[in-house]
């Protein structure tokens, strides 16, 4: 079958890569994709922020089967339009990318639900911030209710902070329009969690946790990113909290979606903080038929860690074009992959084209294993200003 992946970052490269492997698909092609990509994939152009032209590149390959990566794509409404044109597509519609694209229907719809959040104010103006903010301790988490790629969450450490924080993003000067709206959040402690699901609508089947590393420095310090590196093993939840994730949270939200009106189909990623009160929510083909079960999935028992190569500067102003060295010397290390996030081949060299610029990923039996070999491989590779966290699953290295 053709395939065509929507996107042009580090989960499309990801995506791209293992559905290739698959011996029922002939050619794989990507909407916009990156330089790595184009190694591996037929690069089409196109815009992802425009329906009319991803539409126009979908009639141009038609695609038995296409996987939507980002989110502003789905927001658009990328999956209702090819799926009335007849092609089958992976992700949720409009409606149901709600979840993902709005923080405050994705806190209000939680509330309705009764499934566990954390205490909230949506605010429109700077009067809703001055009401709000009397009922919050600090620390207090300021959210765009729209997307920021990744930028849009602060943690301010006063109420005077937060204030400033929130009446920037409401008046367009931060953000734009994903800051027209905002969420104030109690700040919760704990270990973040990120338990994604695969659903077709009704039914749930749970993919391996992971932990994400949000904040660009050691140690999780300074601001948020769309994510610094992340690690996976056997062990981050056992059988039974995964059974109570799905049971108390992936379930209720899928069923609470059917029932109001928009069946969520895709990968519903689930951003959780478990917390001494429990866990908290912050945020291919069996699921578009319907008929998506636990036995869907077969999983490894190995670790895998993923380092992000970003550049300097990064979340804040970076410079692009940046050569990037040592990239074939670091995939020839065992059991190591190097995604492109952010990049652009030209002349037989890659290029930096963004804030992210790889994921630099390994997998090994053991989590020590795979981390010092993401980390031996990252040390191959080399680009002007590239800055890179040192302690990714530290934390579940001291366990």
């Amino acid at each position: 079958m053709k395939v065509l992946v929507i996107g042009s970052g580090g989960r499309e490269h990801a995506l791209v890569w293992k559905l290739r492997q698959s011996p029922r698909v002939t050619k794989i092609y990507c909407a916009p994709g990156n330089g790595g990509i184009a190694e591996e994939a037929e690069c089409v152009p196109a815009d992802v922020k425009s329906l009319d032209s991803l539409i126009a590149a979908a009639n141009q390959i038609q695609p038995n089967l296409t996987v939507v990566g980002p989110e502003l794509p789905l927001m658009l409404g990328v999956v209702d339009e090819f799926t009335r044109r007849g092609w089958r597509t992976f992700g949720p519609t409009k409606a149901a990318s709600q979840l993902e694209t709005s923080k405050g229907f994705a806190k209000e719809f939680l509330q309705r639900h009764h499934i566990p959040t954390a205490h909230y104010a949506i605010c429109n103006s700077a009067e809703d911030v001055r009401s709000a903010l009397p009922h919050f301790h600090a620390p207090v988490v300021v959210k765009a209710d729209g997307l920021a790629a990744g930028k849009g969450v602060v943690i301010a450490k006063t109420k005077e902070e937060a204030a400033l924080v929130a009446n920037e993003m409401l008046s367009g000067k931060m953000l734009g329009e994903a800051g027209a709206r905002i969420v104030l959040e109690e700040c919760l402690s704990g270990e973040e969690l990120s338990f994604l699901v695969v659903s077709d609508g009704e039914r749930v089947a749970p993919l391996v946790a992971a932990q994400d590393h949000k904040r660009i420095g050691d140690g999780d310090t300074g601001p948020n990113t769309g994510g610094m590196g992340a690690y996976s093993t056997r062990t981050i939840v056992d059988s039974q909290m995964r059974d109570w994730l799905v049971t108390h949270i992936a379930r209720p939200v899928v069923a609470g979606m059917k029932a109001e009106g928009a069946e969520y189909k895709g990968v519903l990623y689930c951003g959780l903080m478990m917390t001494a009160r429990g866990p908290m929510v912050e945020a291919i083909e069996a699921s578009i038929d319907g008929r998506t079960s636990d036995g869907d999935f077969k999983w490894s028992d190995d670790a895998a860690v993923c380092l992000v190569a970003a550049s300097g500067g990064y979340p804040g102003t970076f410079d692009s074009g940046k050569k990037i060295m040592g990239l074939e010397e670091a995939g020839r290390l065992p059991g190591v992959k190097v995604f492109h996030a952010g990049t652009t081949r030209r002349e037989g060299s890659f290029y930096t084209a963004g804030g992210r610029v790889l994921g630099v990923t390994a997998r090994a039996a053991e989590l020590e294993t795979a981390v010092k070999q993401a980390y031996d491989a990252v040390g191959k590779i080399g680009f002007e200003g590239m800055y890179y966290r040192k302690d990714i699953a530290a934390r579940a290295l001291k366990r």
